[in-house]
């Protein structure tokens, strides 16, 4: 018979990793990879024939930017409009399939009350889509913004 003595094994420090969770780990990612693999690989193969040539995509639709600068006045493509001349403008780009957005640049002064009349020549026109576009670094725009660069986000609807 063998014993051991208890006092001389306490102090051993155990120097082995256990590897019967480690086991186990790689036993359910082994269950869940054999059960998901014949998932994915369930689809129709389809050999879709070649067009020689193909329709140019249309380019989705360019928003209508409307500025108003600090005196109230509107701006479409740099060009100054009166009130009928950007309900005329506007009942145009709302006659377009699909209805382009509308993002209005206002001044941070601007009479809030130009904006509203703005707002609603856009939905007398026809034009549902309406968003604001600000400066997410708080900076002064211009009154039409170049296109290479971003205007800001649009919110609103």
């Amino acid at each position: 018979m063998a014993f051991s003595n208890l006092e001389d094994s306490a102090g051993d420090v155990m120097s082995e990793i256990n590897m019967v969770p480690l086991i186990d780990i790689m036993l359910v990612l082994l269950i869940i990879f054999i059960i998901t693999v014949p998932a994915i690989n369930e689809t129709i193969k389809v050999n879709l024939p070649e067009a020689a040539s193909q329709e140019k995509e249309e380019e989705p639709d360019k928003p209508v930017n409307l500025s108003i600068d600090l005196q109230g006045v509107f701006y479409i493509d740099k060009t100054a409009l009166t009130d009928d001349q950007l309900k005329a403008r506007l009942a145009e780009e709302a006659k377009k399939e699909p209805a382009p957005a509308l993002y209005i640049n206002g001044d941070k002064d601007v009479n809030y009350g130009r904006i509203i009349n703005a707002m609603d020549l856009a939905r007398q026109a026809g034009l549902s889509k309406i968003g604001f576009v600000t400066d997410p670094n708080g900076e002064a725009g211009t009154v039409n913004p170049s296109e290479d660069k971003p205007a800001g986000a649009a919110a609103g609807g």
